[in-house]
């Protein structure tokens, strides 16, 4: 297991947790440290990391999880499409059983859509080139992640001629995200560990804001528990040293302009939107991409009719405020009874990067219940889920 026990050494998370409960002592007030990946978010409750944290630091889950970020009028765009006759629907896993107003993908599924699973929009290109009487359409997701991989392909079906292949894009970008973050929220919020994925492809300049504009450090972190506690104990580092800069704990990936040749597809292929919805925060101006111009006939929303409708949350879900960082995901009220990722709700408990399935399938409830912070919950035993393909960041 080279290259994975070194950042799982137990000795090493002892000194790091030593430093950070120093570092706390040293502020010696309240602070909440927000992660915006659900990567993060995943590793975090696996390894059991918040139960470890100082008393007085907070961390809390920001919308880093693209599925959950996803509002009901989106997926009930994408079981508009799905219902067209001859339509293959090609989706990755944990996008199935995100709920829309009347059916998610997977309801639509149960009663004859073709709707099938994939781990690549490559995956569904050569499903179109397979079965050329049917027009098959990719669910674009993901931020800066996945998007380059989904320009590629469809780069690629332009050059091979494919005309039956095009793609429904929810793609979304995390400037705009953090932004209006720190805007409606941002006084709450302490510092940030900043998303690992996304920055491979975007680098470290694009988080500058955060830094000048805000005052807030911010540190990119990789998804080992030692990456997340060194990425932790920087952040902390500034906020005791009173800085606010970016740093970048994930140097064995990320560099500090990206991925140039990610992100010439990305732009070549993409453009932002005017505005797109986000549950939880609303319509975020040039958040959301849109195939170019010289790609519109890959474009699913040319193609097809879809409903294009706002449509509000069910009144039980707390999705949102979990999004925002306002609440825990235990503190949502139907939180592990009539919300499970067996009978899912919102979509926080529909993905493994959800901050709700996180809490649900590693929550560590009665060691946080006794954090000053924590208010009381109970949960049912966790459920093990099928692994399905999943969106990353």
């Amino acid at each position: 297991m080279k290259f994975v026990d070194e950042f799982r050494d137990p000795k090493l998370g002892k000194q790091l947790l030593q430093g950070i409960a120093r570092l706390a002592a040293e502020i010696d007030r309240p602070l909440k440290l927000m992660e915006v990946c659900g990567g993060h978010t995943h590793a975090i409750f696996r390894f059991g990391l918040e139960a470890l944290m100082p008393d007085n630091v907070d961390l809390v889950h920001g919308p880093g999880c693209p599925v959950c970020v996803l509002p009901v009028g989106r997926v009930d765009d994408a079981v508009a499409i799905a219902e067209h006759p001859n339509v293959v629907f090609a989706t990755y896993g944990d996008a199935m059983r995100v709920p829309g107003s009347k059916k998610s993908l997977l309801g639509a599924k149960a009663e004859g859509c073709d709707i099938r699973t994939v781990y690549s929009p490559v995956d569904a290109l050569a499903i179109a080139q397979a079965e050329p009487d049917k027009e098959v359409v990719f669910f674009g997701l993901g931020f800066e992640t996945t998007t380059p991989s989904t320009a590629l392909t469809v780069k690629q079906a332009a050059a091979l001629g494919v005309t039956n292949f095009s793609v429904f894009s929810n793609h979304i970008t995390i400037v705009p995200t953090l932004k209006a973050l720190l805007d409606s929220a941002g006084e709450n919020i302490d510092g940030f560990v900043g998303p690992g994925h996304v920055s491979m492809v975007i680098g470290l300049q694009p988080y500058e804001f955060v830094t000048r504009d805000y005052r807030k450090p911010i540190v990119v972190s990789g998804f080992e528990p030692l990456d997340v506690l060194q990425a932790i104990h920087m952040v902390l580092t500034q906020i005791a040293a009173g800085e606010a800069k970016v740093e970048n704990q994930y140097t064995r990936v990320v560099r500090e302009g990206g991925n140039p040749m990610a992100l010439q597809a990305l732009l070549e292929v993409f453009e932002l939107r005017s505005y797109f919805e986000w549950r939880g925060l609303g319509t975020i101006n040039h958040s959301g991409l849109q195939l170019r111009e010289p790609y519109a006939a890959f474009d699913a929303e040319k193609r097809f009719a879809v409903p294009q409708l706002s449509v509000a949350d069910p009144k039980a879900c707390q999705c949102g405020e979990v999004l925002k960082g306002a609440l825990k995901p235990w503190e949502c009220k139907v939180f592990g009874t009539a919300c499970t990722p067996e009978t899912p709700i919102g979509s926080c408990m529909v993905s493994s990067e959800g901050a709700c399935a996180a809490y649900y399938n590693y929550g560590r409830l009665s060691v946080l219940k006794s954090k000053p912070e924590a208010k009381a919950a109970t949960r049912p035993a966790p459920r093990p889920s099928d692994e399905q393909p999943e969106a990353a960041e």
